[in-house]
């Protein structure tokens, strides 16, 4: 029988937060993965602390980069990967009104260190931007694809996965912790994405499965290294090739690239750039979105050892760390989690 402190079930970006924080603290676990959900590894990987929308302040941005940002520093230099390319968001105008609406929200407290208030020019003829662009700071992209597989990896060295499906109807709730096949446990932590609709602890909370689509293109004439949003974003990977995303849909829930949204982007696209370009390659992914936009974090209502970490929406590279802190402190130092992301609020 192994004995460890934790189970982990999923290893996306809401598991690795976790198990850092395990780390961190000398706790020992397990990570159970069988690689279903693909949200993480199709995710485009932008931290941005602005709602480039509506030009407002992501929730809880500054306290969320405070602790993401050295996470990932500290992961590239433990798994010796590059995973943080620093680049500037660049936000095309529509017209002189959204550039009024830009200096305006420069102007509040929180935005007045992401917003740039100089508008930068457009001189790349490639792109159509006749107003010019606002700059956010202090973003950039988290490369997740390389993050969960050097992640895995080491979890495999340190034979701390199992690369199996979770058997929910083998988990036993003993005295003190958890029981799962040969492995007991004090607490178990379900971070498992969309795959939490099949899980018969939490598959009440109101996720909404919403499938994401990106293309990677190839435009050699394009030579932008920043990334551009503009209706879509594009997103500079080197080599004349560029991340274009991302869609939504709420119905079809598979994982396999459609020709649907390959057009909705190809078309997005010529929108905003005017040089010819290649698609050369397409990924799916279904990722956890709740309607309120907050994560799904908590104790199982009945259980006191079974917890959940969900729900990280589109900006997981930001809130996963944060989020996964705020979780931990919640069982091991009972620090009551914010109300905000607390599971309570759907029961």
């Amino acid at each position: 029988m192994i004995q460890v402190d934790y189970i982990v079930v999923g290893i996306g970006l809401a598991g690795i937060s976790f198990c850092e924080e395990l780390k961190a603290n000398n706790k020992s676990f397990m990570v159970f993965d069988n690689a279903s959900q693909l949200s993480s590894t199709v995710a485009g990987g932008l931290y941005n602390p602005v709602v480039l929308k509506r030009f407002t302040p992501v929730w809880k941005c500054q306290e969320q980069l405070a602790q993401a940002l050295p996470m990932y520093e500290r992961l590239e230099r433990e798994l010796n990967v590059k995973l943080d390319y620093k680049l500037p968001v660049y936000r095309k105008f529509a017209s002189l009104e959204e550039q009024n609406d830009w200096f305006t929200a420069s102007d509040k407290p929180i935005l007045s260190q992401y917003l740039s208030t100089e508008i930068v020019k457009n001189t790349n003829p490639s792109v159509d931007a006749p107003f010019g662009f606002g700059e956010v700071l202090e973003t950039g992209r988290i490369d997740v694809k390389t993050l969960v597989e050097a992640y895995k990896s080491q979890l495999q060295e340190n034979n701390q996965l199992i690369d199996s499906v979770f058997n929910y109807e083998e988990l036993m709730i003993e005295e003190g912790g958890v029981r799962y096949q040969d492995i007991k446990a004090k607490q178990i932590v379900f971070a498992e994405g969309f795959g939490i609709k099949h899980n018969p602890f939490f598959n009440h909370l109101p996720l909404n499965p919403a499938k994401g689509e990106l293309l990677i293109i190839h435009a050699p004439q394009l030579k932008i290294d920043y990334v551009l949003k503009a209706g879509a974003f594009l997103i500079p990977l080197g080599e004349d090739r560029y991340i274009v995303g991302a869609t939504y849909e709420w119905k079809d829930l598979t994982n396999q690239p459609s020709e649907t949204a390959k057009e909705e982007l190809s078309e997005k696209l010529k929108k905003i750039i005017n040089c010819p370009f290649t698609v050369v390659n397409q990924v799916a992914g279904v990722r956890p979105t709740v309607k309120d936009r907050r994560p799904l974090v908590g104790r199982h209502s009945e259980y006191s050892n079974i917890y959940v970490l969900n729900g990280l929406g589109t900006r997981g590279v930001m809130i996963g760390p944060y989020v996964a802190s705020q979780l931990y402190n919640f069982i091991e130092n009972n620090i009551p989690l914010e109300t905000e992301i607390d599971i309570k609020r759907f029961q």
